[in-house]
């Protein structure tokens, strides 16, 4: 058999992995990744040892849980082991990292305005702080000019997209990391959209946090996130948003707060430790088919799928140099929004967002054949219209 039937083989294999696949065409990957076979078996396992064990569980495992994910996350992101922290979601996660950072007399963040909206609205709360959006005038594209001269001597932070999520665009992150540290700022790196399908690391870009989540590409399900912060930069600053899992003996329950070293010191409360088990089979499967080679699949998909719309006339939202383009690929037919109601309705799971149009997501388990089916049932559906 030759090469390329080999790797034909093996992407079949591990659709296997994934039911979802056979009850649809699962293309949106990039809003929730689809669940592992094992993922049930994990969360039997967790009901398991809290109907046998109790508050022994804790001991047993629970309580090392998100160290261990944390590390697992960190290995497919490219961190060093113990510096990435378990949070319940991006928001949370962006609030710690900005809290590690009060008392500065400056009060000026920069992101751009296709920044996600989670992460504009929490910066726009705070009352002390001035935000200025730079213009992307294209609604695709974040001009690299523009961050860097928005970046001065007066900002705090740069809280910045890896990929754009609704255009799949990829920002030129070190060129800002360059430009921020140079003017004695912060960068906040959310990868929510590049991490699992997107190679970096960490520890090349040199950002200051990272934030992201396992509900995407990482296959993991909603309710686990993480922070990741700079190693030399860690035990220099205190989170002032906190809780007990930060404390250095937190068993000692003591009134007085000593934060502890490592991952744990950017933790508050009880982590959500359902979402630990559940999470885990999609990060060892990422870990095992490897970034590199899922972005080389990926990009082969998104490649395909750009052709088949141009070829159909179906208008393109999303970079076409692969170096500028994320995991997914946005589509803008006419009719958009009714498109994607049709296509939803016929065993697509796809979705739309207003100022964009239908985001497709392939992973590396999809195929070619799922992605010539949606385009050529988009054609179907103008046509009849």
């Amino acid at each position: 058999m030759t090469q390329g039937g080999n790797k034909g083989q093996e992407w079949e294999r591990w659709r296997t992995e994934f039911p979802i696949l056979e009850e649809s065409v699962y293309l949106i990957n990039n809003s929730l990744g689809a669940m592992p076979r094992q993922t049930p078996d994990a969360l039997r396992e967790y009901t398991r040892m809290w109907e046998e064990l109790g508050v022994r569980a804790w001991e047993e495992s629970w309580w090392n849980l998100p160290r261990v994910i944390g590390d697992l996350i960190a290995s497919i992101i490219g961190a060093w082991p113990g510096t990435v922290s378990i949070q319940p979601n991006v928001t949370t996660s962006q609030w710690i990292a900005l809290s590690c950072l009060a008392g500065q007399e400056r009060k000026k963040i920069v992101y751009s305005e296709l920044n996600f909206p989670s992460v504009r609205y929490f910066y726009q709360a705070q009352p002390d702080l001035q935000v200025e959006v730079v213009p992307c005038p294209d609604g695709m594209t974040v001009p690299v000019e523009r961050m860097l001269d928005a970046i001065d001597e007066n900002t705090l932070a740069v809280p910045i997209s890896h990929v754009i999520f609704k255009s799949s665009f990829i920002q030129d992150v070190r060129a800002v990391v360059e430009k921020a540290h140079r003017v004695g700022a912060y960068v906040i790196l959310d990868t929510y959209h590049s991490a699992g399908i997107v190679p970096f690391s960490l520890q090349e870009l040199e950002v200051d946090f990272a934030v992201g989540g396992v509900l995407k590409w990482l296959c993991g399900g909603p309710g686990v996130a993480f922070l990741y912060v700079r190693p030399d930069l860690a035990d220099r600053i205190a989170p002032q948003l906190t809780g007990w899992l930060a404390h250095e003996r937190p068993f000692d329950f003591s009134p007085r707060l000593e934060l502890s070293d490592g991952a744990y010191r950017f933790m508050s409360g009880t982590p959500n430790i359902p979402g630990l088990f559940a999470a885990r089979r999609g990060l060892e499967i990422i870990q095992e088919v490897g970034v590199a080679r899922i972005r080389e699949r990926s990009s082969m998909l998104t490649e395909f799928l750009i052709a088949a719309a141009d070829a159909a006339s179906i208008p393109v939202r999303t970079p076409r140099n692969p170096r500028e383009r994320g995991g997914h690929v946005t589509l803008s037919p006419e009719r958009a929004e009714s498109v994607s109601r049709h296509l939803l309705s016929h065993g697509f799971v796809i979705d739309y967002r207003p100022g964009a149009g239908i985001r497709v997501a392939p992973h590396f388990f999809n195929t070619r054949d799922e992605l010539e089916h949606l385009v050529a049932e988009i054609g179907n559906f103008l046509e009849r219209e």
